[in-house]
């Protein structure tokens, strides 16, 4: 294969770049998987394809702003329904697909929901670009934001009864709970916790 062709992760379809390429378990870089999809030799969620479907195309708009289409997210539904069979993960039979989860979810989603947090509890957690989930605080008068743009979290979102959201984050070191309004507008800190 030529070295320059481009490379999509077999499981979710985004380019597969050096600096995103998943991680196996002895710590080397996956040829096949993102570090969204695969992370430490595991898959990071338990997806059936339509459920791949669904969650991938909530970033409707990345997609229209790195190819210059203007597609609905309805119509980016159908161009991933029809491009994740051509994809190593969805190949197999569904009984086949290796659902995977990474050792470390389990033991952040009980940390999170052993926090108390009135109204949040979670079920699952995705892997997300810190740049898409870094708020910026206001804390003593100072813009500031706590996450790494170019780093990975486990991160997952809950709506609150009163139209705010709950955001959390973990890595290795913190859980970072927030509260924000729609748009992530109006952040605040609940939490930030040393693990």
């Amino acid at each position: 294969m030529d070295n320059n062709e481009m490379k999509f992760c077999q499981s979710c379809g985004m380019p597969l770049t050096d600096d995103l390429r998943g991680t196996n378990a002895d710590g080397s870089k996956s040829d096949d998987y993102c570090v969204y999809c695969y992370k430490d030799g595991a898959f990071t969620g338990n997806f059936t394809m339509e459920e791949m479907v669904e969650f991938c195309s909530m970033y409707v708009e990345e997609y229209n702003k790195n190819t210059g289409e203007n597609l609905t997210c309805c119509e980016y539904k159908e161009v991933l329904r029809r491009f994740y069979p051509t994809l190593k993960r969805w190949k197999l039979p569904q009984n086949e697909i290796p659902h995977a989860d990474h050792p470390m979810k389990a033991s952040f989603i009980d940390e999170v929901n052993a926090l108390g947090i009135d109204g949040l509890h979670i079920d699952n957690l995705y892997v997300l670009q810190g740049s898409y989930i870094n708020q910026p605080y206001c804390i003593n008068g100072n813009t500031v934001k706590l996450l790494d743009d170019n780093a990975t979290y486990w991160c997952n979102q809950v709506r609150k009864s009163d139209d705010r959201c709950f955001g959390v984050a973990c890595n290795e070191s913190y859980i970072l709970v927030s509260e924000y309004g729609i748009n992530g507008s109006d952040p605040v800190i609940i939490l930030l916790k040393h693990r």
